[in-house]
């Protein structure tokens, strides 16, 4: 009896991690059916596909997700995002204090300007669009808030780039053309060499142009925001289309658009 008190404990450790171990992979799988979804796969042999899973198996989940208000299925066209990634989608950029303390910064120069303002972070090679004020000009941009872009290509990501080591500018530069590559609707890489010459330009003004190098016919300015120490942690762009954006007017607003960054970077504790 003395020697089967630890056996047993041992199962029932075991037998304890299996059904949290079982949990834990359903809950991965549902995230990843969520993944699939935002992404563009709404149909039930794509998802099973992706996940690895036998359709019966999919199907379940599915409709686990469809019960929590997490996903919509509408009939001979798939599944949806529900209302529930939105709700939570906007608790999180309220709860994000670089999100609230930089909303009124970008709202005020949407208004000094009448054009269209981004802000995002930064994700590995991409930049996440956190907030976006609509022009007033009646022309409407493609992005949204959650959307992500190659950091090398956008205005908003090439602001980003300033507060990384010059060194590792070529691997973004790489990685963007690579993103880019499956969009062929997008423009042609700028080459290299003149690509480096004008970040290390920006560089020196710490603002960088956007001249339709992420979407024909939209140039935008772009500042890096700061934080504690000077770590560049988001970025703020304005842009809008050439015809009311040509070269003259980029360099006329670059001292705005770095205003707006150098006031919410004071509203996160930077000082020069």
């Amino acid at each position: 009896m003395a020697m089967a008190e630890p056996v047993d404990g041992t199962r029932m450790e075991s037998e304890a991690g299996r059904p949290q171990a079982a949990g834990t992979q359903t809950l991965l799988r549902g995230l990843k059916v969520l993944e699939c979804v935002a992404g563009g796969i709404c149909d039930v042999q794509g998802i099973a596909a992706a996940l690895g899973t036998p359709r019966s198996t999919t199907h379940r989940i599915l409709n686990s997700l469809v019960t929590a208000k997490y996903l919509h299925h509408l009939p001979h066209k798939g599944y949806l995002l529900g209302p529930m990634p939105i709700h939570l989608g906007n608790r999180a950029l309220e709860q994000r204090p670089l999100v609230a303390l930089a909303q009124p910064h970008c709202e005020a120069l949407a208004r000094q300007t009448g054009d269209t303002v981004h802000l995002g972070v930064a994700d590995g090679a991409e930049v996440v669009y956190l907030v976006k004020i609509t022009s007033t000009r009646g022309f409407e941009m493609r992005s949204r808030v959650g959307q992500r872009m190659p950091l090398a290509t956008t205005g908003i990501g090439k602001a980003l780039m300033l507060g990384v080591p010059p060194q590792r500018w070529r691997a973004l530069y790489d990685a963007a053309i690579a993103l880019n590559a499956r969009h062929p609707e997008r423009p042609a890489p700028t080459p290299w060499p003149l690509y480096e010459e004008r970040m290390r330009a920006y560089l020196a003004r710490d603002v960088v142009f956007d001249l339709e190098e992420n979407e024909v016919g939209i140039r935008c300015a772009g500042a890096p925001v700061r934080e504690v120490g000077g770590r560049v942690s988001a970025a703020i762009s304005v842009a809008s289309a050439i015809p009311f954006m040509p070269e003259e007017r980029l360099e006329e607003i670059a001292p705005l658009v770095r205003a707006a960054a150098d006031d919410i970077s004071r509203e996160l504790g930077w000082s020069r």
